[in-house]
């Protein structure tokens, strides 16, 4: 699997996914870096077959109403500290990554992890 991490998620992220033998990009590797509008992100992602982790809502939109991007893991938390992110990363990603064998997107926060749309 491949992932394309959003500017709201930490950089620290991408070394955690490529060391679990994922393929993974944050927004800070792209071109515009940070300030890479979402559409583009989405479009960069669906053209490299790349999952959008992100916690920003304008992705959620843009997945619902345009289909970009085509996969998308939202990040519900609200705020929490990056440590603690990671840990719920590891906690669940392998939940999360079977999810998108059904599923189009996949929410997780603090509590559960939940697949939305289906492929």
């Amino acid at each position: 699997m491949k992932f394309l991490i959003d500017a709201q998620l930490p950089y620290r992220l991408k070394p955690w996914l490529l060391a679990n033998g994922f393929d993974a990009v944050h927004t800070t590797d792209l071109p515009e870096q940070n300030l890479t509008a979402d559409l583009t992100i989405a479009d960069v992602a669906d053209n490299e077959d790349r999952i959008v982790i992100s916690k920003d809502s304008d992705f959620l939109k843009l997945h619902i109403l345009q289909d970009k991007p085509r996969k998308l893991l939202m990040i519900t938390t609200g705020n929490i500290v990056n440590k603690e992110l990671v840990a719920l990363f590891e906690r669940n990603f392998e939940t999360v990554t079977k999810m998108f064998d059904s599923y189009d997107g996949v929410e997780m926060n603090n509590n559960f992890v939940i697949g939305h749309g289906f492929e």
